[in-house]
C-alpha cells in the first residue's frame, strides 16, 4: 500500500509538471504583475525539488519563498509558499528576456493581436562564469544536440571525451537554441535539479519539459536580452508591486535609488503619478525572497 501510495504521488507530479511546463500570461496593457500567490500542501513523500518542479519554478524561488523550511524533508502537511506571482524586468518586452538574478526566462511573442509572454525558470552559470549581459540572436537550433565539449572544461576535468553523443549523458539534454555571441546557448538538462541554481559554465539550462516546449516556439533570428535586476517594480490596476531577489554579484550596493530610479521610469512610461510606502520597500529589500508584495499606490 505504502509503495502505491508513493507511486500515485509521484505520477500525480510528473502530470503537473508536464501540464505547468512554459507558463503563458496575457500581458494586460499598461500593466507588468501577473500570475498569483498559493499553497501546496505537502504529502510527506515530496522535496522542495519535487514541489518546485511540479509547478514549474526554480531552487532559487520555493527555498527563498519557505525560508527555515528544510528542502529536503519538508514535513507533511505543510503549507508549501508558491510563488508564481511575477513583475516583468524592464523591456523592450520583445523576444526571449533572462533575468539573471531572478534565474527566469521570458519569452514574449504576439498571438494575433494579443502580446503573451511565456516563462519558466533557469539555471545559470557560477561564480565567475555568468553569462555576460548583453543582446544576442538566436542563429541555431538543434534537436538531439551533440556536445562539443570546451577546451577550458576539459582541462577542468579530463575525463571528457571531445564529443559527447545525443543521450542520458549529454548535458544540453535534448534542444538546444544557439547564441550568437561566445559559446553559450539555452539547452535542457540532464540534471533538473540545477535549475534555479548556479551551476553552468555561462549556459542557460532550462527542465527538460521547459524547452521541449519553448523549442518550436523560438524562430531562428530571436533577439535574446540577458539582464541583471535583482530589483523589479511593476504595476498592476491601482497597485505598485516590489519583487526583490538577492543581489549574486553585489553590484547594486543602494537598493533602494533603484527602487526610486524604476518608479521614475515607470512615471515617465505609465503618465501616473506613483507613490511609494518607503517603510514598506524598505522591509521588501531587507528581505529580498522574490514574492512581489504591494509597496504603493498609483493615481
Amino acid at each position: 500500500m505504502k509503495f502505491i501510495i508513493r507511486l500515485l504521488v509521484t505520477l500525480s507530479l510528473f502530470l503537473l509538471a508536464k501540464a505547468l511546463a512554459l507558463d503563458r500570461f496575457v500581458v494586460p496593457e499598461g500593466e507588468s504583475v501577473f500570475g498569483e500567490i498559493f499553497y501546496h500542501t505537502l504529502s510527506g513523500n515530496e522535496t522542495l525539488l519535487d514541489v518546485a518542479r511540479a509547478y514549474d519554478l526554480g531552487y532559487n524561488q520555493i527555498v527563498l519563498a519557505n525560508p527555515g523550511l528544510d528542502p529536503w524533508l519538508p514535513p507533511k502537511g505543510h503549507q508549501v509558499l508558491i510563488p508564481k506571482k511575477f513583475v516583468l524586468p524592464e523591456g523592450p518586452h520583445t523576444g526571449i528576456l533572462i533575468n539573471l538574478p531572478e534565474m527566469r526566462l521570458y519569452y514574449f511573442r504576439t498571438e494575433g493581436r494579443t502580446l503573451v509572454v511565456y516563462t519558466a525558470p533557469v539555471g545559470i552559470g557560477t561564480e565567475g562564469k555568468l553569462t555576460t549581459e548583453g543582446v544576442y540572436t538566436v542563429y541555431r537550433k538543434k534537436e538531439r544536440p551533440y556536445w562539443h565539449v570546451p577546451e577550458s572544461i576539459r582541462k577542468e576535468d579530463p575525463s571528457l571525451p571531445e564529443v559527447v553523443p545525443p543521450g542520458p549523458d549529454n548535458p544540453l539534454g535534448n534542444y538546444a537554441l544557439y547564441l550568437s555571441r561566445g559559446a553559450y546557448a539555452i539547452h535542457g538538462t540532464n540534471k533538473p535539479w540545477g535549475i534555479g541554481r548556479r551551476v553552468s559554465h555561462g549556459c542557460i539550462r532550462l527542465y527538460p519539459e521547459d524547452i521541449e516546449a519553448l523549442f518550436p516556439l523560438v524562430p531562428v533570428g530571436t533577439p535574446v536580452k540577458v539582464l541583471y535586476q535583482p530589483i523589479k517594480l511593476g504595476l498592476k490596476g491601482h497597485k505598485v508591486y516590489l519583487q526583490a531577489f538577492p543581489d549574486l554579484e553585489k553590484r547594486l550596493p543602494h537598493p533602494m535609488f533603484q527602487v526610486i530610479k524604476s518608479a521614475s521610469r515607470l512615471e515617465r512610461e505609465t503618465g501616473r503619478d506613483i507613490y511609494l510606502d518607503l517603510f514598506r520597500v524598505r522591509e521588501v529589500l531587507r528581505h529580498p525572497d522574490g514574492v512581489p508584495q504591494p509597496v504603493g499606490r498609483v493615481k
